[in-house]
């Protein structure tokens, strides 16, 4: 399996795992069980009047693609570039279609933020639109001590860039200051780029993963918790709904991710592990981690055609995947063959 179909499975997975759990994401297991019966739900039901409609969280990570890959275009054309600063950037565009003006001017070009669909609220994170509403400039810390989930369920496209970690953790910091809320984020990133770039199986990427960076001061709460995942997953415990609620109530950053690596380790298919991860009565966020992990894993052919066809901007998120091949493969930034429609789609205001 090639770089780019990793890629375009992380992405397409992750935002089917979201779109999945969109419609339960306010409702508890009990209420689920007895809408959905026992295996609860497993197929795409409207929300936001949509069937197949992505949530704010694939929204962010659709910017954040596009912070990282003008990040390039930047810094290939020998300009000085803080990383975190332009997906910042990216991020404050994403606050402009939800219908919040950002503290300050941001440049409103490029191609995707001219999606018509993108332009509509799906439950955007609270800490996100407030961290973000008063960001007076461009790379400013969140000044909270929040360790949702808000920053890392946006953090996959670090993945596929140079310095996986640092610029996952450093730009959650954008929006959460509590260091589980940004290192937990800065942890997945790298999770994900051992199983696209080294192509490691995935148990194998979460052990090397926390012995580089499990000790990372303030990576305490999720070390102890993807410990004791390693540990239900070598023992064959299975993560059904009640075991999953006994485990971590699943809104914190360490739970979500945690309770989506543990889906995505015992699942037998993509389609099984991401109905694992939304069934339960915490974040249904936790599907669309499992699913770019199991997309990272598998491959954009694992996911099942029935909700392939009927995901919101799935041929966006295609094309953003082809685009993280392409960019850094023709942008030469003096004058390249590709150069100008590139600087198009991802300037370098």
């Amino acid at each position: 399996m090639n770089r780019l179909e990793r890629i375009r499975g992380c992405l397409l997975g992750g935002a089917v795992g979201d779109a999945l759990g969109a419609p339960v994401a306010t409702l508890g297991w009990p209420a689920i069980e007895a809408r959905f019966g026992p295996k609860g739900i497993t197929d795409f039901i409207p929300a936001h009047d949509i069937t197949g409609a992505i949530s704010s969280a694939t929204q962010m990570t659709l910017f954040t693609v596009e912070g990282l890959l003008r990040a390039y275009v930047i810094g290939s054309s020998g300009q000085a570039c803080h990383v975190p600063s332009v997906i910042h950037h990216a991020l404050l565009r994403w606050l402009t279609t939800q219908d919040y003006p950002p503290a300050i001017q941001v440049a409103t070009d490029g191609w995707l933020i001219k999606q018509s669909q993108l332009w509509s609220r799906r439950g955007p994170d609270t800490t996100n639109l407030n961290a973000l509403k008063v960001s007076g400039r461009l790379g400013a810390l969140a000044e909270n001590n929040s360790k949702g989930c808000g920053a890392l369920v946006r953090v996959a496209p670090c993945a596929f860039f140079a310095n996986a970690f640092d610029y996952a953790a450093q730009s959650g910091r954008l929006t959460h200051g509590h260091p589980t809320g940004y290192l937990a984020a800065g942890l997945f990133a790298d999770i994900l780029q051992r199983v696209v770039d080294r192509q490691d199986g995935l148990e194998h990427a979460v052990t090397q993963s926390l012995a580089r960076y499990g000790h990372v001061p303030g990576m305490e709460e999720t070390r102890s918790l993807i410990e004791r995942v390693q540990f239900f997953y070598n023992e064959g415990y299975i993560p059904t709904p009640q075991r999953i609620d006994d485990f971590a109530s699943g809104w914190a950053a360490e739970q979500v991710l945690a309770i989506g690596l543990w889906c995505a380790l015992t699942a037998r298919s993509f389609e099984e592990g991401v109905a694992m991860a939304v069934n339960h009565s915490g974040d249904s966020r936790t599907g669309l981690v499992a699913g770019q992990l199991l997309g990272a894993q598998y491959g954009a052919a694992a996911i099942p055609a029935r909700w392939l066809m009927r995901l919101e901007l799935r041929r966006v998120m295609a094309q953003m995947a082809e685009d993280i091949e392409r960019v850094p493969r023709e942008y030469c930034g003096v004058g390249g063959e590709f150069d100008e429609q590139i600087e198009l789609a991802y300037p370098r205001s």
